[in-house]
């Protein structure tokens, strides 16, 4: 027990610091990646220390859903790698600790910190995010500092424009000064002055300027485009001030309107702006139906709106008859159970006014198009905002999942690769948070968009990666070797049938000795099943034959095995051979090997199937054809060199 507590004690002494000090450098990180990023609407505001202080204590605690999963994961790499590198974490288990006992202590920590981190996306970052986006925001409002250059127009300054063609740095005198006044819109005001002086006014809200020697040009009225010549006035002055308005303060915006943003909200509030933005939606598209079934009528001609009595006082026939005719047929349509046929009822219109009234129902059609377009935003913004509000609700959750993901990817990836420090790691850390954060801002932005469900968007690096952390979690408790390169090297070398050399390495002590009569035994049934197998794999002339004989008959991959295991059975005992020759000459020997090409379709059933494909199944034949002749040249070959091995035997 007092062996069990110390290594629980050793084990937080080395995550924990590792654990800072990784999280401190992520954070650094990416609060640079901050800096960059709005660097542009901080320089040249002239914001003292305690703003910028403020505004990057804000973002360094807006930051921590980033950087704290990705400091678990390179926490646990490093402890674990190092474990492994030192061989302490291979004496943990000859001990009969196992790889879960050891990390049980830190599964405690990240335990305790998923917990926290929980809290802190509920309760501290929408503070902090409020804090900072009002900061951030006011810090854009703010005007720039009057850094006026030289034989350039400066336009910083709303509603002016300054040209100085030279400055005095030391005493802040400029010379050659032209200002525009574009306040008045065309009617621009013109001040030229040899020299002037500039400084802002003590409560920062006024720029002052002292001109000296110069002239004002103005216009008296605007300027018409059949005006010739427009009455001005011009001045001439020997000192002149002015004051434009300029606010140089530090404002800072009201954080109420930044609270009720869903950066804002903690989970409860998120749920109640949720169901009262769904209420909403829901009148909303109420009442858009039930403007859409009243706004579904024909347009048709009134009655009462058609003249029955002519210029001259005398009663119209025709059109009494008509008006007759429209109050029958609005009775039969209000009466109706059936739709009405516009097509019947244009029909039996004068031409001219079944144009008109087909112009009247495009006029009404486009109307209520633009109407209904402007409904569809109205709601798509809606929805859009219920979307925003769920994303963030969801997120109070991820990161706490997210943390224990990664450092049960981390730990056991640790204890597999077994390599300690920063470097290997590192990188290792670095590409498994590149597909996180891939995948989870696609899932972000396809749940924003509306594209898919906001669960399944939100959840979809976590679904990618919580298999992962399973998988190399049981590959480190039962002792895997995930990384082998030797393993995929012939995997690959299998699948895509590549030779590979044959090395029997000399041996300085030899504690038994071959017997002569066995090894030549062994090396005659070798040399017999090669010619065997070799007559068997002759190639068939007719292509058609080959063809069908590849795919329903086959090769016996059995006999193969057998002479793959009978051939290194006999180079391992003849490899204690004194004779060096023997040694030499058994590294000659290719290599037997079973590739899935020999035998593509096990059954003969699967082989009809394969037969037809043509576009596909002739390639693969051919490959097989190139594989096989390989593999009767690897049997021709070892046949004779068995011969060769069996003579140096003999001799010795």
């Amino acid at each position: 027990m007092k062996i069990v507590k110390r290594l629980h004690i050793f084990m937080l002494q080395t995550f924990l610091p590792l654990f800072a000090m990784t999280f401190l450098i992520v954070l650094f990180i990416v609060l640079m990646q901050f800096l960059w990023k709005y660097i542009d609407q901080l320089v040249g505001k002239g914001l003292g220390m305690d703003v910028i202080g403020e505004l990057f204590f804000y973002a360094a605690l807006s930051m921590v859903p980033m950087a704290l999963p990705l400091a678990i994961l390179l926490a646990s790499l490093m402890t674990f790698g190092n474990l492994g590198e030192k061989f302490e974490l291979t004496a943990m288990k000859a001990s009969g600790i196992s790889l879960i006992r050891v990390m049980a202590p830190l599964i405690v920590v990240v335990g305790m910190l998923a917990v926290a981190a929980f809290f802190f996306q509920n309760d501290v970052l929408p503070k902090a995010q409020v804090k900072m986006w009002t900061l951030l925001f006011s810090v854009r409002q703010k005007s720039p500092e009057v850094e006026i250059p030289e034989n350039v127009f400066y336009d910083q300054i709303p509603g002016y424009n300054l040209l100085v063609k030279e400055k005095n740095k030391e005493t802040g005198m400029l010379y050659d000064v032209m200002i525009y006044d574009v306040n008045h819109g065309d009617n621009v005001t013109i001040l030229l002055a040899d020299s002037a002086q500039m400084a802002m006014t003590p409560e920062m809200s006024h720029l002052y300027l002292h001109l000296y020697q110069g002239e004002q040009f103005e216009n008296l009225r605007e300027q018409r485009t059949s005006d010739r010549n427009v009455p001005f006035r011009r001045e001439e002055f020997f000192d002149k001030q002015i004051l434009i308005p300029f606010d140089a303060n530090f404002n800072r915006l009201d954080e109420q309107g930044m609270r009720q943003q869903y950066v804002g909200k903690n989970i409860v509030e998120l749920h109640q702006s949720i169901d009262s933005i769904g209420q909403r939606v829901d009148s909303i598209g109420y009442m858009f139906s039930a403007d859409l079934r009243r706004d579904a009528s024909v347009v048709l001609p009134q009655p009462d709106m058609i003249q029955t009595l002519r210029s001259d006082g005398s009663v119209d026939e025709y059109a009494v008859k008509r008006k007759e005719e429209l109050k029958q047929r609005a009775e039969e349509m209000a009466k109706a159970t059936r739709p009405l046929s516009i097509d019947s009822v244009l029909n039996s219109l004068p031409p001219a006014q079944a144009s008109q009234i087909i112009g009247q129902a495009i006029g009404i059609s486009r109307e209520h198009q633009n109407v209904n377009e402007f409904k569809s935003l109205t709601m798509d913004e809606e929805k859009r905002s219920i979307r925003r509000h769920e994303i963030e609700l969801i997120k109070k959750y991820t990161l706490s999942v997210a943390c224990i993901i990664f450092f049960f990817i981390g730990a056991p990836l640790g204890a597999i690769i077994r390599k300690g420090g920063l470097g290997t790691p590192l990188v290792v850390s670095i590409f498994l948070f590149l597909i996180y954060y891939i995948f989870d801002n696609t899932g972000y932005k396809l749940a924003r968009d509306g594209r898919w469900p906001v669960e399944a968007g939100i959840w979809l690096s976590t679904m990618i990666l919580a298999p992962l952390g399973a998988y190399v979690t049981w590959k480190a408790m039962n002792d895997s070797s995930v990384f082998d390169s030797d393993r995929y090297k012939n995997f690959f070398r299998r699948l895509l049938g590549l030779r590979s050399a044959r090395h029997v390495p000399l041996k300085e002590v030899i504690i038994r000795d071959i017997d002569t009569e066995r090894a030549g035994k062994m090396l005659e049934i070798v040399s017999s099943r090669c010619g065997s197998l070799v007559e068997s794999l002759a190639p068939v002339r007719n292509p058609w034959k080959a063809y069908k004989a590849y795919y329903l008959d086959g090769i016996d991959t059995a006999r193969i095995h057998t002479l793959a295991d009978e051939l290194n059975r006999t180079i391992d005992y003849l490899s204690d051979s004194r004779d060096p020759r023997v040694v030499l000459k058994l590294s000659e020997i290719p290599m037997i090997r079973v590739l899935w090409v020999y035998a593509p379709t096990p059954k003969r059933w699967m082989g009809y199937i394969a037969l037809p494909l043509l576009p596909l199944s002739v390639p693969l034949w051919l490959y097989g054809r190139r594989c096989l002749r390989n593999l009767r040249n690897d049997l021709t070959k070892t046949s004779a060199i068995c011969g060769e091995v069996d003579e140096l035997v003999s001799r010795s």
